[in-house]
């Protein structure tokens, strides 16, 4: 049984635009609000796990993310549905803000986010899947012995999920 799905953000629920955090350029993707709900109602958790390498970089700020965050779960609030959590790495190696630019346990592929996540929602990782759209995703997954870690290469993301599970 899956209790929990992870989602990386970028690429997976909205279409990648490279440093999104200005909601005038955010688009969900096809299906992907559809997924969530289809979660919601079948009591799957559903948790996203985002690396922002922009905050670290100067391009925005963690408020940023938050703003847009907030914007997403208004959007989902409009059919019914909603995220339970969001975990963002803010963190950048090669960054310019100094307290983010550092090499971190929560930047994926490292799995960080992922535990967090699992330890505080007491997620047993074997009954979770992450739905990534790059290795460094499902790295991640594998990295913190979720049930699957799978890869998302576009379409709709709510047939996607479903194909998995019935499967």
């Amino acid at each position: 049984m899956i209790r929990a799905i992870f989602f990386d953000r970028d690429g997976v629920l909205n279409e990648e635009v490279g440093y999104l955090w200005e909601i005038e350029k955010f688009k969900w993707i096809d299906g992907a609000r559809e997924a969530v709900k289809f979660c919601n109602e079948h009591s799957i958790l559903t948790v996203v796990v985002t690396n922002q390498g922009g905050i670290a970089r100067g391009l925005y700020t963690i408020e940023d993310v938050e703003n847009l965050h907030g914007f997403m779960q208004k959007s989902l609030a409009q059919i019914g549905a909603h995220l339970d959590a969001f975990y963002f790495c803010p963190h950048h190696p090669e960054g310019i803000v100094e307290k983010f630019s550092v090499a971190c346990d929560c930047r994926k592929p490292k799995p960080g986010l992922i535990l967090r996540a699992c330890q505080d929602f007491k997620i047993d990782p074997s009954q979770a899947i992450l739905f990534g759209d790059t290795d460094r995703d499902i790295q991640a997954a594998e990295a913190a012995g979720l049930h699957a870690g799978i890869f998302f290469n576009g379409g709709n993301l709510l047939d996607a999920i479903k194909n998995f599970l019935i499967r």
